[in-house]
This record gives C-alpha cells, sequence and structure tokens, in this order.
C-alpha cells in the first residue's frame, strides 16, 4: 500500500484530491495534515477520515518536529504539498506569513523528506534515496506573472511574481528545484490556471459571487472586471497531479491548464444568470435568499454588481499552454466551463450547511475589511 502525506488538504483543491485519490485507488494510505487556518475546514474531509485508509493530523508544515514523527509513524512514499497561504488580497496585507508558510514550510518539508528517504550516497556523494519516492508540490501559474492579450505561459516561460503570494510559491518551485539539483531528491511540481468547483472558501471570485448573491449583497468586481483567467475545474487538476506524481519523470514541471480563458466581469454576469434560472426553475432553492427577497427575483441581475478599486498588482491576464502534460503523459481538461460553471452553482445551492459553515466568524470580518458590507 502506498503511503502519502497530503498537506493542506482540509482546504479547496487538496480535499477534492483526497477524495479523488480515495475513489481512483484502493491501494493507498493518505494522512492528512493541516493547520486549519481560516481556509481550511475539518468537515469538508469528515467522511474521507472516517475512511480507514485516510488520518488526519492538526499542525503547520513549520513543525518540523511533528512532520519527522509522522514520517517515522508512517513512513511516507509521497508528500503532496498544498499547503499555503494561497489568498492574494491577504498576502498584500500580511507578505511575512505567506514567506514563512510558502517558502520555508515547503523548505522544512523536504529537509525531512530527503532524511528520511536516503538511503546512502552515489560515487559522486549525492544521496540515494530509496525506490518509489516523490515530493510534489503543486504551484500556480500566478508565478510567471502577467502576459499580453495574446499569448501563453509555457514551462519555459521565466518566472516574473508581481504579488508577495506570486512570490512566495515561486520562491518555493526555485528551492524545490534547487533540491532536485543539489540532492538529487525526487521532485515535481506543477503550476495550475485558477481552480473552480466543490468545496472553495468563498473568498474567491466564483463562489464568492455566489454567496452574494443569496445574501442579496453587491458584487465587489476589481477595477471594470476585464482580468482574465484560465479556469480549470478541480477534479481535472486532481487527475492531473495523480498522473504526474506516478507516470512523469523525476523533475518534472508541468502546466496544467483548462483552456478555458475568461474575463471576471463576463464569469460574474454568467453566475447572475445561473443563479436567477436555478431559482426560477426550482423554487425550493429561494429558501436560501432573504426572506424579503423570495418572491419577486427580478433583483437578481447585473444591478447587483459594484466596481471597487482595483488590487495592487493585480496582473491583467494569465493563460496557459498544457500541451506539455498531454504530450507526455496525456491529460487534458475534461471538463467545459459551461458543464463545470453550472456543476459548482449547484453544489452550492445544495450545500449551504458547509457554506454557511466556513462563511461564519472570522470570514465575515474579513469580507467587511475587504469590501464593505454592501447590504
Amino acid at each position: 500500500m502506498k503511503k502519502y502525506l497530503v498537506t493542506g488538504a482540509a482546504g479547496f483543491i487538496g480535499s477534492n484530491f483526497i477524495k479523488y485519490m480515495l475513489r481512483k485507488h484502493d491501494d493507498i494510505s493518505i494522512v492528512v495534515l493541516d493547520a486549519l487556518t481560516y481556509a481550511g475546514n475539518l468537515g469538508t474531509i469528515k467522511d474521507d477520515i472516517d475512511d480507514k485508509r485516510c488520518f488526519f493530523v492538526r499542525g503547520n508544515i513549520c513543525d518540523r518536529a511533528l512532520v519527522k514523527e509522522l514520517f517515522d509513524k508512517y513512513g511516507f512514499d509521497v508528500v503532496v504539498n498544498f499547503a499555503a497561504e494561497s489568498h492574494v488580497d491577504r498576502s498584500i496585507e500580511n507578505p511575512q506569513l505567506f514567506l514563512t508558510t510558502n517558502i520555508l514550510g515547503t523548505q522544512s518539508l523536504m529537509d525531512v523528506a530527503r532524511a528520511a528517504w536516503a538511503t546512502g550516497k552515489d560515487a559522486q556523494g549525492y544521496p540515494v534515496y530509496r525506490e518509489g519516492v516523490r515530493f510534489h508540490q503543486v504551484s500556480t501559474d500566478e508565478v510567471y506573472g502577467a502576459l499580453g492579450a495574446e499569448g501563453y505561459f509555457r514551462e519555459d516561460t521565466p518566472l516574473c511574481p508581481h504579488s508577495p503570494y506570486s512570490a512566495s510559491k515561486a520562491s518555493a518551485d526555485f528551492i524545490v528545484q534547487a533540491y532536485r539539483d543539489t540532492f538529487h531528491l525526487p521532485v515535481s511540481i506543477t503550476r495550475c490556471s485558477n481552480n473552480y468547483g466543490p468545496y472553495q472558501f468563498p473568498e474567491k471570485l466564483i463562489p464568492l459571487v455566489i454567496n452574494n448573491i443569496l445574501e442579496a449583497k453587491k458584487l465587489p468586481v476589481y477595477g471594470r472586471g476585464l482580468n482574465v483567467r484560465d479556469w480549470l475545474y478541480v477534479d481535472d487538476h486532481c487527475k492531473a497531479i495523480d498522473l504526474v506524481i506516478s507516470e512523469a519523470k523525476d523533475g518534472s514541471v508541468y502546466n496544467v491548464g483548462g483552456h478555458n480563458e475568461q474575463r471576471n466581469i463576463d464569469i460574474v454576469h454568467l453566475i447572475i444568470d445561473i443563479v436567477r434560472r436555478q431559482m426560477e426553475q426550482h423554487p425550493e432553492y429561494r429558501k436560501f435568499l432573504p426572506e424579503d427577497k423570495r418572491g419577486d427575483i427580478s433583483w437578481i441581475s447585473y444591478d447587483l454588481i459594484t466596481y471597487v478599486s482595483d488590487r495592487l498588482g493585480h496582473d491583467l491576464r494569465y493563460a496557459i499552454d498544457p500541451s506539455k502534460i498531454k504530450h507526455d503523459i496525456g491529460w487534458y481538461p475534461e471538463t467545459t466551463f459551461a458543464v463545470g460553471i453550472e456543476k459548482t452553482v449547484e453544489w452550492n445551492l445544495q450545500h449551504r450547511d458547509w457554506v454557511d459553515e466556513v462563511t461564519s466568524g472570522d470570514y465575515q470580518k474579513y469580507y467587511e475589511h475587504m469590501y464593505g458590507h454592501r447590504g
């Protein structure tokens, strides 16, 4: 049975990854290590950790003693590092937290892994590791910076981050590659475009818009909403990571994109249209609206949009060329944006208990601090 340490797996992409892996593979066990910060929610993976193949440990990847204890106890074969502070706005407010977790935390994990996996040294003095081990770093297309109106990020595009968040992720990528070159640690890196789908924390654009509509709040859009992102359905991303870990050559770096470029304002318009249609076709969903808003729903319209000051260092366009991963290991995005966004809105309507749980307390204070309470 192959043993995985998956960090940050109470968050959005990590939780979807362990659900995907447990569905697909019978011969694995997973230990989830998560600090349960604001975006981590134990309820997201409750059913998974009830599975005898999945265990949860609360802790920080910077806690080297804890990570070593887990390696000693479970003998991991694979580390998949999702653990990261990931919201750009928060990185502008508190850069040090992002640098500490995203850079030093990654280094700490690798130090423990290489010590645990080393079996000796080769003739040149480089460490030799036991068969089948791999450290996989989950990165982002934001490390590349911004594109113009044309072109795509490729794996050989120079890294040029523009926010504390993307700078911390680029730094982590460099450290992972440096450990490969310096210590021959078996590693791989994937850089994904914007993910969306179930269990996404509502500070991100798509769930934020859905949630605000259901609470009859204004929909904050940065600038004029013309920033372009390449959107990737989260299950497609999970499949890509699984394939890279099992089939890619040691040291590989792959871009994982959805071929779904969309302007932010167009996404907001589309979500408004879908939510209004869902409310018309399924009146039972109106119970999630404020009581005085359930009758006439014509207010669910583009008039909810309010434009707010643009984010500092806001990159205009990201777009990924995923041809390398398709050529090398046969991965391609299977979920079109039209299908994925419908599934995402429907999931958010059907799981209001989860949304209510994760948006209570600290998140509400943060939202009002960033955007104001535009009810």
